[in-house]
């Protein structure tokens, strides 16, 4: 939520400098999320005064450069070089001196120097639109009227817009401050609370609105009365559409809204500042002069403002004429019946509709509108025709209008107000501070509140309609404490816990254990969002997934069924900021749907992994990251956890350019391998990723399972023996593990593949695979005889089995 300084000062009674209007509106649980100088003209002209040319002569040493002497108002004159065609002398000009800083239309800002051109002196510049700002013309000069004064300012005479802004983090239960009086009513409760005055918010005056004829009278009928329980409207008509005044248009701009036309302005500028949405309707295009509210048949096509055609549900709430849909009530406009150039009369709408409703709408087509916005966190519903009488002023002031009927207000079941008792002990029990009464009172009338009885230790009040959150005495407890101050709030000297019992702590335990490693690998923990975009997905993997109902945005849309895809928009937005090395992990969470009704939840170690594993250094070039050093992080999880040695196996899938799963006792673990490119150009990256995925849960129930023995130090020396053999290019290195497994030879400690050589003088589709073999007899020194019958018997299995053909 976007807050001007300046328009919210013309609702306060004092003036509050921007820095502790700040602190106020943090303090008041409206956290400032930051706070910025704006400009309409970037700089503000600041430093740039008006001169006078008294002299213009050709440069000496260029043709199309001239040499002038200007008069800023100060002694000597300053000689100028100007490239200007339209340059002359008797003319008022923009100079910007030496020291000033002017901020182009494109590019970084420029401070002006003493600069030598063509071998004469430039103590300045003359300047034109698109160099300091305030237009994108660079046909020449800007030539100002002759009756400025030589030497005052030039932001005197453009007049830059310049305010504050500031950015509230607004949380879904203050929709009462989602508006600019709504921020001035806390502003002067707070005030008044603290410095003991009364301070009133200066309301706008309307002034008489009343009807000058009857000559469109629009009926209204609400079919639907859940889904809109008040609707008001005027009609206006000999309307003129044109450009709102500046001063509209300067207060929109700086908080992000383009202007359009005086009608469309005037209904933003309303919604802003009273929090009231409203809509203006071609009154000619209102078939029947009669307004209807209601529900229209599933999938009835219907085109909005922005010309596109939608498919309605049956459960979108429709304002239509006596023959079609004019509008997706609350949420966006209809293209037909929409405020057009040509337009000279017009119905304002003004109504409450149901929250829920129109959040449903907004996100079932992706209208996320201003509207849409401010509805579904509920509306006051006592403030639909001041609202329109506010508009209704201001159309009747800068667009030439007349009122054409007299108010409709169609409120069927008019609404009581809320009655809640609050008992003074409760109050200090939840706040931890000791309200005076009196103090209770007047914070609550600030607020609007309605003082029905006053107790000894209570107070009973009516909450007012903008407040439509507060229901409970808690909530009227959160109000007293945000007018007095979330920053005064009492510390206690002491806290009571009830601590807990942790009866099994072996499993944080063993995932702080495979952090460490990973943190310690030069892993960075990520956390990402468990809801993600469905546009990332196959229909057969979205058959699977959890949809979401009210979803947060049209790109967040169900929860997530796969861990890849989160951790690959924290890849791509790190490629994207030149962090090209990148080695993540991440403890998460999948969700999928058995059936209806039925869904599981699963929890992951995913690791995610590009760019180089060792960087360049005085001691050699960078190694890239490849499927081997994940293979290996993989295989060191498992033995931290104590879960066994995988089994690997290949892995077929779209996601995978090359895949493997592993499997311990039988049971599926782990998905490894490198990303496919087709997933990768989703997210635009464009490097090898390579992605691992642990079944956590099940890896936690393997661990454990494969006691650890410890014995003494062999005595012995190993004895190490190298192997070299020929076999077909497409044998795994896999089956020869399992040979030699097969083989038993039972002083054979350890394997180790150290070398594949691949040639044509090896034979057709032939490779050479070489190997280390470790021997140790704990009990004797191993001799030469013994190990050469070991590698004879290996040997012989080899050829026999692997039509291996042993080098020498």
């Amino acid at each position: 939520m976007t807050i001007s300084y300046n328009w919210l000062h013309e609702y306060l009674p004092v003036k509050i400098e921007p820095e502790r209007l700040s602190k106020i509106l943090t303090s008041i649980g409206l956290e400032v999320e930051s706070l910025e100088k704006y400009e309409s003209i970037k700089g503000g002209l600041s430093g740039l005064v008006v001169g006078e040319v008294l002299e213009c002569v050709p440069h000496p040493n260029a043709d199309k450069l001239k040499l002038t002497k200007v008069d800023i108002g100060e002694e000597p004159p300053l000689q100028i070089v100007c490239g200007a065609a339209n340059v002359a002398a008797g003319q008022k000009v923009v100079v910007a001196k030496t020291g000033t800083i002017i901020y182009p239309m494109k590019g970084d800002p420029i401070t002006m120097k003493v600069a030598k051109i063509r071998g004469s002196e430039s103590f300045g510049m003359i300047c034109a639109e698109d160099e300091i700002g305030i237009g994108d013309s660079h046909a020449g000069i800007i030539v100002l009227p002759d009756s400025l004064k030589t030497g005052s300012l030039v932001a005197d005479f453009f007049k830059p817009y310049i305010d504050h802004l500031y950015e509230i983090g607004l949380t879904p239960n203050h929709m009462d401050a989602m508006s600019h009086l709504g921020v001035a009513r806390d502003v002067c409760a707070y005030l008044s609370h603290h410095d003991n005055k009364e301070l009133r918010v200066k309301t706008p005056s309307t002034g008489n609105i009343k009807a000058v004829n009857n000559n469109i009278p629009i009926s209204v009928s609400i079919e639907n009365k859940n889904a809109c329980q008040r609707y008001s409207g005027i009609s206006i008509a000999g309307i003129h559409i044109a450009p709102s005044p500046d001063w509209m248009q300067e207060k929109l701009k700086a908080i992000g809204i383009r202007p359009i036309n005086n009608i469309v302005d005037i209904t933003n500028f309303v919604l802003h500042e009273t929090g009231q949405p409203l809509h203006a309707f071609d009154a000619d295009e209102i078939k029947g002069n009669h307004i209807i509210v209601k529900n229209l048949p599933e999938a009835t096509p219907f085109i909005t403002l922005d010309e596109k055609e939608r498919k309605l549900s049956a459960d979108d709430l429709m304002i239509c004429n006596e023959e079609e849909g004019m509008c997706i009530a609350g949420v966006f406009g209809g293209l037909k019946s929409g405020v057009k150039a040509t337009t000279k009369n017009i119905f304002l709408e003004s109504a409450w509709f149901n929250p829920i409703d129109i959040r449903k709408t907004s996100f079932r087509h992706g209208l996320r509108t201003d509207a849409a916005t401010h509805f579904e966190k509920g509306m006051d519903i006592s403030g639909t025709v001041a609202a329109l009488k506010r508009a209704a002023a201001l159309i009747r002031d800068l667009a030439g209008g007349e009122f054409a009927s007299d108010i409709v207000d169609i409120y069927p079941q008019p609404k009581a107000k809320t009655e809640i008792s609050l008992r003074f002990h409760y109050l200090k029990k939840l706040s931890g501070k000791n309200y005076h009464a009196d103090s209770v009172k007047n914070i609550l009338s600030n607020l609007g509140f309605e003082i029905i009885k006053e107790g000894l230790d209570d107070i009973q009040v009516k909450v007012p309609f903008h407040k439509p959150d507060i229901t409970l005495p808690a909530d009227v407890v959160e109000e007293i404490m945000r007018m007095d101050g979330y920053d005064n709030i009492a510390i206690p000297t002491t806290i009571s816990i009830s601590p807990s019992v942790e009866t099994d702590r072996s499993t944080s335990l063993l995932k702080e254990k495979v952090a460490d490693y990973l943190v310690a690998n030069g892993f960075y923990e990520i956390f990402t969002n468990s809801i993600t975009n469905s546009a990332y997905f196959n229909e057969d993997e979205l058959e699977k997934s959890v949809k979401m109902i009210n979803n947060l945005s049209a790109e967040l849309n169900i929860m997530r069924h796969s861990m890849l895809e989160t951790g690959l928009e924290s890849i791509a937005h790190n490629l994207n900021r030149k962090e090209q090395n990148l080695k993540f992990f991440e403890f998460g969470k999948t969700y999928s749907k058995e059936s209806a009704g039925h869904y599981t939840e699963t929890n992951h170690l995913c690791l995610y992994i590009t760019g180089d594993m060792a960087l360049e250094s005085w001691k050699g070039k960078p190694i890239k990251a490849d499927f081997y050093f994940i293979k290996g992080i993989c295989e060191k999880i498992a033995a931290l956890t104590n879960a066994g040695s995988f089994s690997f196996s290949p892995l077929q899938s779209k996601k995978w350019e090359t895949g493997l799963t592993g499997k311990i006792n039988g049971t599926e673990l782990l998905e490894t391998g490198i990303v496919s490119p087709s997933v990768l150009r989703l997210f635009d990256i464009k490097q090898t990723v390579l992605f691992a995925d642990f079944k956590w849960t099940s890896l936690l129930h393997s661990s454990g399972q494969n006691n650890i023995e410890f014995q003494e130090l062999p005595k012995q020396l190993p004895v190490h023996r190298d192997l070299a053999m020929i076999v077909d290019k497409s044998l795994k290195y896999e089956e020869v593990e399992k040979l030699i497994e097969r083989t038993k030879l039972g002083k054979l400690q350890q394997v180790q593949l150290f070398d594949i050589f691949e040639s044509e003088k090896l034979g057709l589709d032939k490779k050479s695979l070489a190997i280390s073999l470790r021997f140790l007899d704990e009990e004797k020194t191993l001799t030469d005889k013994e190990v050469d019958e070991m590698v004879g018997k290996l040997i012989r299995s080899l050829e026999k089995d692997l039509n291996a053909e042993i080098r020498k």
